[in-house]
């Protein structure tokens, strides 16, 4: 991955082909042009659970059409950090009742989140291009 760093608080990254742009919010001195990287983490967090409810649901041939995933967050007021993420899987009607449980188990699942409950070690450091 290379990071690169453009106008005013602009930040990309080319990663497998992709160019992710991310900006800040004007509150923060930026554009608002794009996400910001945190807006990008927490989508990582839905969009990983989504993927895992999808799986399940081609693997075993339901329509997963009607599902709705949210999520939505908490911070602590002391911190200004995030202290709660509720994921919510909102099921069609026409649902089979007998995989429910299942389904939030495959959201359990969702490689981002178990990555949080385990973070890794960060390194970082700084030399000079030569």
């Amino acid at each position: 991955m290379e990071i690169l760093l453009k106008e005013n608080l602009k930040v990309e990254a080319n990663y497998k082909g992709f160019n992710i742009k991310t900006d800040q919010p004007e509150k923060s001195g930026g554009d608002n042009d794009h996400p910001s990287p945190f807006d990008y983490f927490l989508v990582s967090i839905g969009t990983c659970a989504g993927y895992a409810v999808k799986s399940f649901c081609k693997q075993r041939d339901i329509d997963d059409s009607g599902i709705k995933i949210t999520l939505n967050t908490s911070k602590n007021n002391d911190t200004g950090m995030i202290n709660k993420v509720d994921i919510n899987i909102l099921l069609p009607s026409g649902f089979p009742e007998k995989y429910k449980n299942a389904v939030v188990n495959s959201a359990n699942l969702c490689a981002v989140k178990k990555h949080i409950m385990n973070p890794p070690d960060f390194n970082l450091n700084v030399d000079f291009d030569s």
